[in-house]
């Protein structure tokens, strides 16, 4: 017998090629590429379920949903069956996306994606305590995801339940310390605590992993300015609002809701302050 690995199919390379390509944001090269292999074998549930994700990204959602349906018929792939949901919601099928999803979630080993989709189609129902339920649900099967900590600690602050939510997100640092989005989201608890100096710390390091992150240097700037730091704060929004438009009016309301802001009687002075 030979010692050397047996080569993948064509098929096999070219789906790999395709997964490449989803990879690097291009899926019309990544269609191209699966729609053959699908083409030629409709059977092949990792060219459906490719096929699927790569009109998805194209926002094409009722055609991914014939390959997705052929993907999740195995019955057994919380995969397949989640990314089909999204495709249903997406087409305003809510119901049986939710129909799937809880099926999708019972499966073992516990799928998280399929947890976070589902909580998101409840979340945007108005049903955000069975979100948390099932987003609890999913952390006590697989613990320290940290999508799942940052989804449901995002939804406990709309809960004001702050400590839960400071928490979970503490935890979540200390798993994932270069995720700027984490530590964002727990400099923005600390700022609803009122513990404006820490939160300033922790918005200084989500800053260093993404400089370019406007929102965040936004409420940076708020909070020095809660601190007293009023130049500095200012400087921050400025900054925030440097070549970005849509940032203008949020600097704008921040300035004037701070305790040591600033208030224009005039939009055109106060986009003036902000680019001077």
């Amino acid at each position: 017998m030979s010692s050397k690995p047996e080569r993948p199919g064509v098929a096999e390379q070219t789906l790999q090629r395709a997964a490449l390509a989803l990879q690097m944001q291009r899926p019309d090269e990544a269609e191209r590429l699966v729609a053959a292999v699908f083409k030629a074998n409709r059977g092949n549930v990792a060219a459906a379920a490719l096929l699927g994700r790569a009109l998805m990204l194209q926002n094409r959602f009722d055609e991914a949903i014939t390959p997705l349906q052929k993907a999740s018929r195995r019955g057994d792939d919380p995969a397949a069956e989640t990314l089909l949901a999204a495709a249903f919601a997406a087409t305003g099928r809510r119901d049986d996306a939710l129909i799937l999803l809880r099926q999708a979630i019972t499966r073992r080993p516990a799928f998280p994606p399929a947890f976070l989709e589902y909580a998101g189609q409840l979340a945007s129902g108005e049903k955000i305590d069975e979100a948390i339920a099932a987003l609890e649900q999913g952390l006590a099967l697989a613990p320290g995801i940290v999508e799942l900590q940052l989804r449901l600690a995002t939804l406990y602050i709309g809960r004001n339940k702050r400590a839960e939510a400071r928490a979970l997100l503490q935890q979540a640092t200390v798993t994932a310390p270069a995720r700027p989005d984490v530590l964002a989201q727990l400099a923005r608890v600390m700022v609803l605590d009122g513990d404006y100096a820490a939160a300033v710390d922790v918005f200084r390091r989500a800053l260093a992993l993404r400089p370019d992150d406007a929102p965040t240097r936004a409420n940076l700037g708020i909070c020095l300015m809660e601190m007293g730091e009023r130049a500095a704060g200012e400087a921050s929004l400025r900054e925030a609002a440097r070549g970005r438009p849509d940032m203008t009016g949020r600097a704008i309301m921040s300035l004037a809701a701070s305790s040591h802001g600033r208030f224009f009687l005039r939009p055109s002075a106060a986009a003036k302050f902000l680019t001077g």
